[in-house]
């Protein structure tokens, strides 16, 4: 099981690789074999199996039926049609008729979306079910849901019209500049496998074949295609896998294999025999991207430990140059905005390695000398001992930490490492086996091992294919084939010089500073936790939980905010913690913190909203100090660097100059400046006029105004710490921050949401595509029962929109969410997006005000009611035992004044909903004489 994923955070220190993991000889022939706990097996008709025994979460069961067979198998009359069979694996069945698989499910706390649903690809179909097992029937359900997948889809012509509509909204609903530039390269995108059948077989299909495939067509792909010698059942979870294997056998060996099976389709590579170039342009898209993709190669599988030290190497490599890359993104005028490296699937096993970024007002020219020039800096001359060092410890530690946390992985992820594991061929070992191989084979990789990947992988010379996907405006024209090549072919003739590797301090502080103490401690046995009072007034809760071994949660709250600031400063307010995070932490930039903090898990942010400002952070316990290190350099100094300031600056000019080209952004400003008034005073994104006024030094005054001091700050610590450990800590980096006097509690500026029936329209783009916004708002009063009543309101009104529109072919998806806050006043809001067709938007406002009406005058069923109250008791209860979420509990308490033990009777306050208390939380909530409508539709 491949679980070493690279951090992003912080990356890691400390780490010792000691010295007899690389002493005995290591035997590169050894075979990679499957996880000891993980029962794989093969039925007669062969079905391959996975089952896993896993406690987390408690009581629940994930499972998956995999099938190696997409869109790439469609025949022509086809198209679209695999995607089309998955959407009706919910619509009827051998044991399910059209509405009841999802009416089932939901009565048991199945949650649509997220806990049941699938996915179709070019080679891959998925469905994906997580049901709990404090029932055996649900258990049984479970199993028989996925055989019916399976082998038991019904394809009721009734059921197959209706939902035509559906997946075409669901296709519309992606036609984004981004798809529709992607679509228009598709043949470039599988670039080396020819005339490719990958640029023919979108899984999304054609538009005519959806709409009028006959139900003939359907059950001719579900019959060649859905066959046993193509499947695989993932079971992972809370079960006897003895238990799991016997369902298996009874659900699935009867199925039969054809007698003469269709031939699977595999597309073959051809060579590449030149550099080319190409451009796709959208008038909608706002930013313009570079990519560099090299020729397709067969992807390798790892199968022996030589394989799996050939993949460490790839992600020393890609982690290292990563680094180069991200760096060259924090000079004064950056050759691009961001880069990202690594390996795109190129169809089924093939693979092309790409060097892509996200241009800066330099357009491609400067990004393709960057990208290529470093690619060749790393070809010729490799990297330094100290890159290696840095990378090999982020690594070791990345699989130390998961290896830590053996024992609370979700079933989820190993679930769907065994899809994934299915699909490619390859054999997932387990965090044992990676662990050992980590430590065994990560010590001994050295530069030349590097270096000769960098020339294996970016060959000198090699043919590539160069994609421009972007804008193209007067003020920023699209480049043209000529200008990319010629760019290139530059770019391969300059000059490259070996790097200079900066050696930084090791340690954020030269010493610690003068602490403080712990002058008071109480205990809460209600909530398991402990408050204490430091000596400058600071206030701390502590939880030790044992929900993660190596994972430690901090929040720090207090009121205050960006309403604080004067009118003036209101942009550079906003932008100041981001621009001073943005250049480091005390004296160390953030080149020197990314060596410095090379071994350890760590992340530390601060921000503020419109009333309230935040300190966010994480450690592993063993990296705690590092962590309050970090706190209390945030509050003490600022680093002053003029050229990440430009930087930071002339990112968001870029990234903002034209954003009002997205349909979605002029919606979103259309909504704000209605719901409010167009109130001065109301976030936005920031005018080119705005940032341009933003100056380095004021922005290091407006933060001082509010992080100079942390007080009435209340630091919240929720995981597997040691209080003995921490509180010494806390003493001497919290009780050591200053806590001069300044201003504390949000400022109400007065604004309020436009009170009546406001209805505006908004036209912008020129695609099939609307979105209509309702925004219901009005005053009310905060509380936990409150919130819970509001909270169970818009999920049943979203369960039954979501059934009813679709069910019209209205919309694919419904958006619905509602909040309910006490700052700066008593208010609620309850907002719904529903993104749909043009010549559907009347329709769809008549069916939705329709069903508001009848929630208000009926009340909801008893049966939704009851489906909405197992899905949230089944949430309450997984958030009982997750840091973050008691983490974001406490810092709630903090802020509202509550007491957290109110949170422990969520489930009973859920519990005790009835249909008459949705009724009048529906004729509160959703006020018809007090709303705002927008609805975007396109131009022409």
């Amino acid at each position: 099981m491949s679980f070493l994923r690279l951090r992003t955070v912080c990356a890691i220190a400390v780490l010792s690789i000691y010295a007899g993991s690389a002493a005995a000889a290591v035997d590169l022939n050894e075979p990679i074999r499957f996880e000891r706990d993980l029962k794989v097996g093969k039925l007669a008709n062969g079905l391959t199996y996975y089952i896993k025994r896993n406690a987390r979460p408690e009581k629940q069961l994930e499972m998956q039926l995999v099938l190696k067979a997409g869109s790439i198998v469609e025949d022509d009359d086809q198209q679209g049609l695999a995607h089309f069979v998955e959407h009706m694996g919910f619509k009827g069945s051998a044991n399910f008729k059209k509405h009841e698989l999802i009416s089932y499910m939901q009565s048991i706390g199945v949650r649509w979306g997220a806990d049941v649903n699938a996915h179709t690809s070019y080679d891959e179909t998925v469905y994906q079910l997580t049901v709990p097992t404090s029932k055996q029937e649900y258990v049984d359900k479970g199993f028989l849901v996925l055989s019916d997948w399976a082998q038991g889809m019904s394809f009721d012509p009734d059921a197959i019209d209706a939902e035509r509509g559906v997946i075409l909204e669901e296709i519309r609903l992606r036609n984004s500049a981004a798809f529709r530039m992607n679509r228009s390269l598709s043949t470039n995108w599988f670039f080396g496998l020819g005339e490719s059948r990958y640029a023919k077989r979108n899984p999304g299909g054609k538009e005519d074949i959806i709409k009028n495939a006959p139900p003939e067509a359907l059950r001719r792909f579900y019959k060649d295609w859905y066959r046993p010698d193509l499947m695989a059942v993932v079971v992972v979870g809370d079960i006897d896998p003895a238990a799991a294997e016997k369902m298996i056998e009874t659900h699935f060996g009867a199925m039969p294999m054809p007698a003469n099976p269709r031939p699977s389709i595999i597309v073959k590579t051809q060579a590449q025999r030149s550099t080319d170039a190409k451009i796709a342009t959208d008038e909608e898209a706002t930013t313009s991207s570079l990519n560099i993709r090299y020729p397709l190669a067969e992807r390798p599988l790892r199968r022996t430990l030589a394989d799996y030290r050939a993949h460490q190497v790839r992600n020393l490599f890609n982690l290292m140059l990563s680094r180069r890359l991200q760096q060259l993104t924090q000079l004064p005028e950056p050759p691009f905005l961001r880069a990202q490296i690594g390996y795109d699937a190129m169809g089924k096993g093939y693979q092309a390695y790409k060097v892509e970024a996200v241009l800066g007002k330099g357009g491609a020219a400067p990004a393709i000398a960057a990208l290529t020039q470093e690619s060749a800096r790393a070809r010729e001359f490799g990297f330094s001992q100290g890159e290696l060092d840095a990378a090999r410890k982020s690594m070791l530690r990345s699989v130390e930490l998961e290896y830590a946390e053996r024992d609370k992985i979700n079933s989820a992820a190993f679930v769907n490492a065994y899809a994934a594991g299915f699909l490619n061929g390859e054999v997932q070992p387990g965090l044992e086996d990676e662990y050992r191989f980590a430590r065994e084979l990560l010590p001994e990789i050295g530069l030349a091992d590097v270096q000769q990947y960098a020339r294996t992988t970016l060959p000198a010379n090699a043919p590539r294919m160069l994609t421009f996907k972007g804008k193209d405006k007067p003020d920023a024209p699209a480049p043209g084939k000529r200008e990319l090549l010629s760019a290139l072919a530059a770019a391969d003739g300059a000059a490259v010089t070996a790097r200079e590797e900066k050696v930084f301090a090791g340690s954020l502080l030269a010493s610690a500073p003068q602490g403080g103490t712990i002058v008071a401690e109480t205990e809460d046995a209600a909530v398991g936790i402990t408050r204490l009072t430091l000596s400058n007034g600071i206030k701390v809760i502590l939880k030790k939980t044992d929900f993660r071994n190596e994972q430690v949660i901090m929040r720090a709250a207090r009121f205050g905010g960006a309403t604080l600031y004067k009118p003036e400063d209101d942009i550079n307010g906003r932008l100041s913690s981001s621009i001073v995070s943005t250049m480091g932490w005390g004296a160390h930039s953030p080149a020197a913190l990314q060596q410095m903090l090379a071994g350890k898990s760590v992340g530390l942010g601060v921000s503020m909203t419109d009333y309230t400002e935040h300190v966010t952070g994480g450690a592993a316990p063993a990296d705690l100090e590092t962590l309050l290190q970090g706190v209390y350099l945030r509050f003490t100094s600022v680093r002053r660097d003029e050229d990440l300031f430009k930087s930071f600056i002339n990112k968001q000019l870029e990234g903002t100059r034209d954003a009002m080209a997205r349909p979605e952004m002029v919606m979103a400003d259309t909504i704000r400046t209605t719901l409010y008034a167009n109130h001065p005073r109301v976030a936005a994104m920031p005018s080119q006029e705005a940032l341009r006024k933003v100056t380095l030094d004021h922005s290091i005054d407006l933060y001082k105004e509010r992080f100079a001091s942390a007080r009435d700050m209340t630091f919240i610590f929720v995981g597997n710490f040691d209080p003995v450990t921490l509180k010494p800590l806390l003493a001497t980096y919290l009780g050591s921050l200053p806590t001069d006097e300044i201003p504390v509690g949000f400022k109400d500026l007065g604004i309020r949401p436009v009170t009546g029936i406001v209805k505006k329209e908004v036209r912008r783009g020129t695609h099939d595509q609307s979105v209509i916004s309702l925004n219901f708002t009005g005053p009310a009063t905060y509380s936990n029962a409150e919130r819970m009543r509001l909270r169970a309101l818009v999920d049943i009104a979203k369960l039954r929109l979501t059934a009813l529109l679709r069910e019209k072919s209205l919309v694919y998806t419904v958006g619905l969410t509602g909040n309910l806050s006490h700052v700066p006043y008593g208010h609620y809001q309850v907002t719904a997006t529903l993104p749909t067709s043009p010549n559907k938007v009347d329709p769809l406002l008549a069916a939705v005000f329709a069903d508001i009406e009848a929630l208000k005058t009926k009340g909801p069923d008893p049966s939704d009611l009851s489906k909405v109250q197992q899905a949230a008791l089944q949430s309450i209860g997984r958030s009982l035992k997750d840091n973050a979420a008691w983490a974001a509990t406490l810092e709630g308490a903090v802020l509202t004044g509550t007491d957290p033990a109110e949170r422990l009777a969520d489930d009973k306050r859920i519990s005790e909903l009835t249909v008459d208390d949705i009724k009048a939380a529906a004729q509160q909530y959703f006020n018809t004489q007090n709303y705002v409508q927008v609805v975007m539709n396109p131009e022409k």
